[in-house]
């Protein structure tokens, strides 16, 4: 079956359907990384977007539930080159074409990714549409255009009610935030043997105070989200209070609590090599990253009290920012484990901070 993407400036991509039939609207992202296709599509920091993988090769190592990233996938709709016809994983459990119509994911294979990209890269992400039916790209351009892209994100991610791990008496009991906690985030915080509480996003910040909880961390989640302004007004309470850590959406939401603004980008950071490095050092990390906006400089270079600690090497952006004052460490990329049981070190350093690290 035929499918297309039309993008808002009236570009036009065709190819063939692989997962769900419909039409979905959302902001068109690219991810330029090689492997990993399943954890995106279950990553709920990618609600609501189409999602366009630059690797021209996906569903070769199959799927398996337990790399699923949350319960389900949020995109509204993926793009492709080529479908493997194939997969050889011995951990596979089903193939990723399986995989997409199980999660009612719309997708279009046989699409020339490569100058899908280059056109997002000149041009900037915008909103497109993603159809399998039998319709013309004037009527779709219409529809694209008379519809306003969903912002609702996170209240339906997030826990309803406050969730507990397994207790573990020798570990601090650290309160997560929840806007779209990620299943790899909260296995390093029990690798470090610490008690994980999932709160809902628009837990008050004196429920959060008087739970005296050893530390919180704001969760990555959707950007630009409605929910947005209710969680910064609970961060502005806390902040100095207890120790917090925020990565990447939680970062973005500890800058607008300090009074700082953010600043959308032409084209995010979506991928798994990124150079950072720290302005007193000349020795680089590779990070994940998978966003949108930036924390704009010039709004929070008054801070006396905030350190910039890492800088992206290529466009020399805030990848993070500590506070010992106020007891906080924010990070826009993504803390990903460094390799199996592993554990990167900003959560070592965060734990320092609550004294039982």
């Amino acid at each position: 079956m035929k499918a297309k993407l039309v993008l808002e400036d009236g570009s036009f991509f065709e190819g063939i359907s692989i997962g769900a039939h419909g039409e979905k609207i959302g902001e068109v992202i690219l991810n330029t990384a090689v492997v990993g296709y399943q954890e995106m599509l279950t990553d709920p920091a990618n609600a609501g977007k189409i999602l366009v993988l630059t690797y021209p090769l996906i569903g070769n190592y199959g799927v398996a539930e337990k790399f699923n990233e949350s319960k389900k996938c949020w995109l509204e709709g993926l793009v492709i080159k080529e479908n493997s016809k194939m997969y050889s994983n011995w951990q596979a459990e089903g193939s990723f074409e399986d995989f997409l119509n199980k999660e009612k994911t719309v997708a279009i294979a046989e699409i020339d990714t490569r100058t899908l990209a280059v056109h997002i890269r000149d041009n900037g992400e915008m909103p497109g549409i993603i159809s399998t039916k039998d319709t013309s790209d004037a009527v779709l351009l219409k529809k694209l255009k008379e519809n306003n892209i969903k912002k609702d994100f996170i209240r339906k991610i997030s826990v309803e009610k406050i969730t507990k791990s397994k207790e573990n008496n020798s570990g601090p009991n650290i309160a997560i935030l929840d806007l779209g906690i990620t299943n790899s985030f909260i296995k390093q915080l029990k690798t470090l043997e610490c008690n994980v509480t999932l709160l809902p996003y628009d837990t008050g910040a004196d429920k959060i105070l008087k739970s005296e909880f050893d530390a919180l961390v704001i969760s990555n989640g959707p950007e630009d989200d409605e929910a947005i302004p209710t969680v910064t007004r609970t961060i502005k309470e806390i902040l100095g209070k207890i120790p917090i850590l925020g990565t990447s959406t939680g970062h973005e939401i500890i800058a607008l609590a300090l009074g700082g603004k953010l600043k959308k980008m032409q084209l995010g950071h979506r991928g798994v090599n990124y150079p950072v490095r720290s302005p007193d050092s000349f020795k680089g990390e590779i990070t994940v990253q998978n966003h949108s906006f930036i924390v704009e400089e010039d709004s929070v270079k008054n801070r006396k009290d905030v350190n910039i600690t890492l800088r992206n090497l290529n466009d020399n952006s805030i990848e993070e920012m500590e506070s010992k004052s106020l007891k906080f460490i924010s990070t826009q990329y993504c803390p990903a484990s460094p390799g199996f049981d592993e554990v990167n070190e900003v959560f070592k350093r965060f734990l320092k901070i609550t004294n039982k690290g």
